[in-house]
């Protein structure tokens, strides 16, 4: 069934309606299909299904994931999130959405005389109103005639428009992929901090299973390597906090990039948009280059060198007592025969 869209919407609705069908993982328009979780919150297919993958590698019988929205956990079977139902009424408004931003670009021509419209640092009384191909920069029709761009080529300023637009939407997303891999990075060291918890109190009550066979000789030892246990759990948890802060941090950098970066997709003038599209772009970029992730070491979690083979200890001193009695029982014999 076709679908039939009637007026332009206002731009200020327009501007909400496209927040309202904005996926919270990927922060782009949703991609069909949309799928609809248990708690009524949308995600696009492909994002759900990479959330659902990064939690349960091993997933042939079902598992778990959290709604980015809400923290609901959702229960999938063995289908995934193949298994959940398409929201064919949201995927539908996409459709209206996409006709009535084409039938705008359409019938809405730019305006060389809009009084937003940046003006010429060299000729004041020039409206900006050509892009400079040679140089990469906007301009104005005096500075190609008779100024310092007479020699360079030149191009309208909406020839040049869609395909920077295009380039800073792109940098949009690859920021957005940056921030998903941090947010996956961050939610990877919460779980090598609580499995770090639960491996320090094992190896405790392992400690304290091994300590109680030698508890009168090995008491201080005992306590020794338990404040060591503590120490490793407390300096390596600390390391983990540090890096998860980092990872905060640059996330909250980097989403408010993106938020500023959306903002000038969204609000600005053509030319106004072409004057901060490149440092923009290049911000993006240097931006995304830097989310590099640095992992915690392998094995971080383990406390295993601190486990204690109760039986060599027990054969050990075992070993040792008796030396000890066979001196002591010398010593007396020897002491006996001086005395006589």
């Amino acid at each position: 069934m076709d679908i039939q869209t009637g007026p332009l919407v206002p731009l200020g609705a327009m501007e909400s309606l496209e927040k309202q069908l904005s996926c919270p993982i990927c922060l782009d328009m949703f991609t069909k299909p949309v799928v609809i979780l248990p708690c009524q919150h949308n995600l696009c297919r492909g994002c759900a299904n990479d959330l659902y993958e990064s939690r349960n590698p091993y997933h042939f019988s079902g598992g778990t994931f959290r709604c980015p929205t809400c923290r609901f956990e959702v229960v999938l079977d063995r289908h995934g999130v193949y298994g959940l139902q398409r929201n064919l009424l949201v995927e539908n408004i996409i459709d209206i959405y996409k006709q009535q931003q084409e039938r705008k670009e359409e019938d809405v021509p730019l305006k060389d005389g809009d009084s937003k419209q940046p003006r010429c640092k060299e000729h004041e009384e020039e409206r900006i109103n050509i892009y400079c191909l040679s140089c990469q920069t906007p301009t104005c029709s005096m500075c190609k005639v008779f100024g310092q761009h007479r020699d360079c080529s030149v191009s309208p300023l909406p020839a040049v428009y869609q395909s920077q637009k295009n380039e800073l939407r792109a940098a949009v997303e690859l920021l957005a992929a940056a921030n998903g891999s941090v947010q996956a990075e961050v939610e990877q060291l919460e779980e090598t901090r609580r499995r770090l918890e639960e491996n320090a109190e094992l190896q405790r009550r392992r400690l304290g299973e091994s300590f109680d066979l030698l508890f009168a000789l090995l008491e201080e030892k005992k306590m020794q390597l338990l404040e060591r246990v503590d120490g490793e759990q407390r300096d390596r948890t600390a390391a983990l906090q540090a890096l998860r802060e980092r990872y905060r941090q640059q996330l909250q950098q980097s989403q408010q990039l993106q938020e500023k970066l959306q903002q000038n997709l969204q609000s600005c003038g053509v030319a106004q948009f072409l004057v901060a599209a490149k440092p923009l772009q290049e911000e993006a970029r240097r931006a995304a280059q830097e989310n590099q992730l640095q992992r915690p070491e392998a094995g971080l979690e383990s406390l295993e060198h601190l486990q204690v083979d109760s039986q060599q200890l027990e054969a050990l001193l075992t070993h040792n007592t008796s030396e000890e009695e066979r001196n002591q029982n010398n010593q007396t014999e020897n002491q006996k025969n001086k005395e006589n």
